[in-house]
C-alpha cells in the first residue's frame, strides 16, 4: 500500500499544477493547494475535489514557509509567462529556499526536458538555474522535466487556425516532436512523490508520444471529425512574436527532445500514458465551433 503523503502544490490553479493536484487527490494523498486567488473558480473546484486551499505567493517566502508547515512533499513550479524569465528564476530560488526552511522532506521541481543540455533557449535556461540552486541546497529533491504539452495544440492561440482547418506550428511538417498530456504530468509527479527515496537526486525527462506535424494533423482530423491540414509557420513570423519561442522552434527542428519513451514507460508503468491519439479523442473539441462563431 502506498504511503499517504501530505503535499503542497504550488501553481495549483494553473494547468500543470492543477493536473498535479488532481492526480494526487485521486491517489488519496492530502493536498494543500497554494494560490494567489483562493476565492477563484479554479480554487473552488480544487476545494470541492478535496484540496485544502491556502493563500500564498512564490515571491513571499513567509507565505510559502507557512503553507509548507507540516507537509512532507512540495511540488514547485514557476510562472514564466506572468513573471518573466529572470523573475521566474528568482521566484524559484526563493521558493526552494523557503522549502528548505520549512523542513520539507522532498522537493519536486518542475523544469523542462533538456534544460540541462545548454539549449540556448532562454526559458529553458532560466529553469535550469533553479535546478542548479536546488542541487546545492542539500535537501532531498527530484527534477520533473516534461516535454511540450499536447494541450498547447488546443490553446487559445491555436484554436483560430484549427477552426479554419489548419494545424499551424513553426517546425517542418515531417519533423517529429515529443509531447505529453497534462494528465500524464500529474500522474508522473504523483509517481515521483510515491517513490520518494528511490528518486532523490534524480532528473527525469518524460514524454508520452512522438509524431510529426503531418501525423499530428491526421490524428486531429480523426478526433475532430473534419479535415485538418498541417501548416508550417515561417520561423521569421514566429520571431516577430517572440525571440525566445523562435529559438525553441529552431531547436525543435535541429536537435529536439530525446526521451527514450519505451524505456520510460516500462520504468513508470503506474502512469497511464496517453498517446496523442488518446488525448485528442478525449478532448472536447466543441470549443472550435465557438471559436469559429
Amino acid at each position: 500500500m502506498t504511503t499517504k503523503r501530505d503535499i503542497l502544490v504550488t501553481g495549483a490553479t494553473g494547468q500543470q499544477g492543477g493536473a498535479v493536484a488532481r492526480a494526487l487527490l485521486a491517489k488519496g494523498h492530502s493536498v494543500k493547494a497554494l494560490t494567489r486567488s483562493p476565492d477563484g473558480k479554479a480554487a473552488r473546484q480544487l476545494a470541492a475535489a478535496g484540496a485544502e486551499i491556502v493563500a500564498g505567493d512564490l515571491f513571499d517566502a513567509a507565505s510559502i514557509i507557512k503553507a509548507a508547515s507540516g507537509v512532507d512533499t512540495m511540488f514547485l513550479m514557476g510562472t514564466m509567462t506572468e513573471a518573466g524569465m529572470e523573475e521566474e528564476t528568482r521566484q524559484g530560488i526563493l521558493a526552494a529556499d523557503a522549502a528548505k526552511s520549512a523542513g520539507v522532506g522532498h522537493l519536486v521541481y518542475s523544469s523542462v526536458a533538456d534544460a540541462n543540455k545548454k539549449t540556448g533557449i532562454p526559458h529553458f535556461e532560466s529553469k535550469y538555474l533553479v535546478e542548479q540552486h536546488i542541487e546545492r541546497l542539500g535537501i532531498p529533491y527530484t527534477i520533473s522535466a516534461p516535454v511540450a504539452f499536447m494541450e498547447n495544440f488546443a490553446a487559445p492561440w491555436s484554436l483560430g487556425a484549427l477552426a479554419q482547418g489548419a494545424h499551424a506550428f513553426a517546425v517542418p511538417a515531417k519533423r517529429p516532436l515529443q509531447l505529453v498530456a497534462l494528465a500524464d504530468i500529474g500522474a508522473f509527479v504523483a509517481a515521483l512523490a510515491e517513490r520518494r527515496e528511490r528518486v532523490f537526486g534524480k532528473r527525469f525527462d518524460f514524454a508520452g508520444d512522438e509524431l510529426s506535424g503531418e501525423e499530428q494533423a491526421k490524428v486531429l482530423s480523426q478526433a475532430i471529425g473534419r479535415p485538418i491540414g498541417y501548416q508550417e509557420i515561417p520561423i521569421a513570423m514566429a520571431r516577430q512574436q517572440s525571440e525566445d519561442a523562435a529559438l525553441m522552434f529552431e531547436w525543435f527542428d535541429s536537435v529536439g527532445y530525446d526521451v527514450d519513451i519505451p524505456a520510460l514507460h516500462k520504468e513508470f508503468q503506474e502512469v497511464r500514458w496517453h498517446s496523442f491519439a488518446d488525448w485528442a479523442r478525449a478532448f472536447d473539441w466543441s470549443m472550435l465551433d465557438r471559436s469559429a462563431a
